[in-house]
């Protein structure tokens, strides 16, 4: 009998909900009947995926925009909507920013905008969205880090440094909120083709997915769906006793 997943009822915030990664994991928990909030920068403000969304699956679906850059914003916008939505079940902390530029040519600006919103900013709407969290009696947390951590990739050291960040962040609140019945997990994606990498690699792309292929165990290219489905699981009943832990999804490396 196959197995179905029922996020019915289940109130998601999703963070940078507009980039490949996001709308491809945005469909699948919309799919399964979530609430969802999706959420992205002020430059990117646009509901109308959030409409479609909506309508195409029936079930409520919004769209919210605030730097996360902005930790004390982000943390009270998170409680905000927290408070707005009877609680969050879920946030997956998606958005993140990516620069290929090498160590020696990174300014401390450029250093401390990355750990600001690929990590720091996951302290701040963690905190945000806990104490309702506790109050329903349990939620899920899930954080995004990356196989750049394995050390193969050269000129992203702050996005590497931020993911390695939340990948003990993910270890310290699985601790400390699992009492509440609160999940803590991470996922580190491989190369997955994307908008992000399209944009990093531009005119090197061929060059890039073929070397992709020769590390990778499975010979085919990671796309957004693959990552979706790991985060469902994780978002899902399926993982109850799932905590702490990074998933890799990376094609083997």
């Amino acid at each position: 009998m196959p197995v179905t997943i029922d996020l019915g009822g289940r109130v998601v915030l999703l963070t940078g909900a507009l980039g490949s990664l996001g709308r491809a994991q945005a469909r699948r928990l919309a799919e399964a009947g979530a609430s969802l909030i999706l959420h992205d920068h002020p430059s990117k403000a646009d509901p109308s995926f959030a409409r479609e969304l909506a309508d195409r699956y029936d079930t409520p679906c919004a769209f919210v925009a605030f730097d996360l850059g902005d930790l004390a914003r982000s943390k009270d916008e998170a409680a905000a909507l927290s408070d707005a939505h009877g609680g969050i079940d879920i946030l997956i902390n998606n958005a993140a920013l990516i620069e290929n530029r090498l160590f020696a040519e990174t300014t401390i600006e450029q250093y401390e905008e990355q750990l600001r919103v690929n990590a720091a900013a996951a302290f701040a709407l963690a905190q945000g969205v806990a104490p309702g969290m506790r109050t329903k009696g349990g939620g899920r947390i899930i954080n995004f880090c990356s196989i750049t951590l394995n050390g193969r990739w050269t000129g992203y050291a702050p996005y590497v440094m931020s993911k390695a960040a939340l990948h003990g962040l993910t270890k310290a609140l699985a601790r400390e909120l699992g009492p509440d019945n609160i999940r803590v997990n991470a996922i580190a994606p491989g190369a997955v083709v994307s908008d992000a990498e399209a944009r990093v690699f531009g005119d090197r792309a061929e060059e890039y997915a073929s070397w992709v292929l020769d590390n990778q165990c499975l010979k085919r290219r990671i796309e957004p769906h693959h990552i979706a489905d790991a985060i469902l699981f994780l978002a899902s009943d399926l993982s109850e006793m799932v905590s702490g832990t990074m998933l890799d999804v990376t094609a083997g490396w």
